[in-house]
């Protein structure tokens, strides 16, 4: 089965929802809109049932670069992750 794409996405939630494509796809750009915002001001989002956005502080550390070998240090920087709650862990496992 191949994935879903933007447009089949918002289609699936305009026919599931009885909206038109037009407004699933502002709901969804405001869905997206607003978890970034709350994850940059609150660090994170839940979307219940599914899971959250959470940003997490990475320390910095030693790697290597795997061309050459050689170690490198790689700075301290800000990246979000997603969790996957447990509803929907169980759900598709």
């Amino acid at each position: 089965m191949a994935k879903l794409t933007k447009t089949q996405t918002i289609a699936a939630v305009a026919e599931k929802t009885g909206l038109g494509k037009k407004e699933a796809g502002e709901f969804m750009d405001q869905i997206a809109e607003l978890a970034l915002d709350e994850v940059k001001s609150n660090g994170e989002f839940i979307l219940p049932g599914i899971g959250k956005l959470v940003k997490v502080d990475r320390a910095a550390r030693m790697g290597r670069n795997p061309a050459t070998g050689e170690e490198i240090s790689i700075p301290a920087k800000t990246v979000v992750k997603f969790r996957v709650a447990k509803a929907a862990k169980d759900a598709v496992l």
